[in-house]
């Protein structure tokens, strides 16, 4: 397994695209933040060496399907494509993977984890290493998705600006769930402000530990939610409530001392 060949073979890849396109360039930089991320992760938890590159590859990897999928349809949006399962078909039904990885060891690990990554939830995975990979590149993934909404333009991403965002209402299932400790259900957001809510719940899903140490110590519930300057009364308030209860959960879970959190 080596991650640097992988790397060189990605950016090979990457030149069928439009680097130029701001959606593509958004990608190839979260696809490396979650390749850091990933590893931050597996140090953390004292994984090992073996299990520290193949993190390391699988979010390489991860998001492979997203580049067809803007070139196709100039999306994020689940409903043009399911990027994780595309993503997973094109290296593993396609072949694709043997560019990147010689050995076929890990694939049955890497094909599971890359294809449920962006599952609502995480389910059907038996063996334990495999589950561990499945949950790591979630927790990862969410976690660079942090940076995405704090860094990047919202136009790019939400084809919004704050302040329209700002406008909006958060729909009663959207609000109910989030403040339920639930994450939210892609069809179930309407508004934008149902989009942005939905990045925030994010947190209840992250399985590791490690991962919410990250949350806490960058702060990232407050700076997200503090993006956006909320003009409508309604929605201000809604977010105050939904920045309270995630800082309580967050530092509740920290508090068991339990290095997984079992779903």
């Amino acid at each position: 397994m080596d991650y640097d060949q992988a790397r060189m073979e990605f950016e090979q890849y990457l030149n069928d695209y439009d680097r130029t396109d701001g959606k593509v360039k958004l990608k190839i930089t979260h696809t490396y933040g979650v390749v850091a991320r990933s590893g931050q992760i597996a140090e953390r938890m004292g994984l090992s060496a073996e299990d520290r590159e193949l993190a390391k590859m699988i979010a390489l990897l991860h998001d492979i399907g997203r580049f067809e999928q803007l070139k196709r349809y100039d999306s994020f949006l689940p409903e043009t494509m399911d990027h994780a399962a595309y993503g997973a078909d094109i290296l593993f039904k396609g072949g694709l993977i043997r560019r990147f990885l010689e050995e076929d060891t890990w694939d049955s690990i890497i094909e599971e984890a890359i294809r449920k990554h962006s599952d609502y939830i995480l389910s059907g995975i038996e063996d334990q290493r495999t589950l561990l990979h499945a949950r790591l590149i979630r927790d990862a993934d969410k976690l660079d998705n942090c940076r995405v909404k704090l860094e990047d333009p919202l136009e790019t991403f939400m084809n919004a600006s704050a302040q329209e965002i700002g406008e909006q209402k958060i729909t009663e299932k959207v609000r109910d769930d989030i403040l339920k400790g639930k994450s939210i259900l892609s069809s179930d957001r309407i508004t934008d402000m149902d989009f942005w809510v939905s990045y925030l719940a994010y947190f209840y899903d992250l399985n590791f530990k490690e991962s919410l140490e990250i949350v806490k110590e960058n702060n990232y519930v407050g700076k997200i939610a503090g993006r956006i300057p909320y003009s409508n009364p309604e929605t201000k308030a809604t977010m105050r409530k939904i920045s309270e209860e995630l800082e309580k959960y967050i530092d509740g879970r920290l508090n068991t001392g339990t290095l997984h959190f079992a779903r």
